[in-house]
């Protein structure tokens, strides 16, 4: 039986909530960004 780490849609969903959480932290600190990236989050998290 494979674990969740070895399953190619979990680790490539996982990454993809990784991003958008950084971009979110990104656009919300850097570019001062806050309904585009509250949108983002709301979409990236899985």
């Amino acid at each position: 039986m494979k674990s969740l780490d070895d399953n190619v849609v979990v680790a490539k969903s996982k990454s993809f909530a990784i991003r958008s959480i950084k971009l979110y932290q990104y656009l919300t600190e850097t570019k001062k960004e806050h309904v585009l990236s509250k949108q983002m989050l709301r979409c990236g998290k899985v």
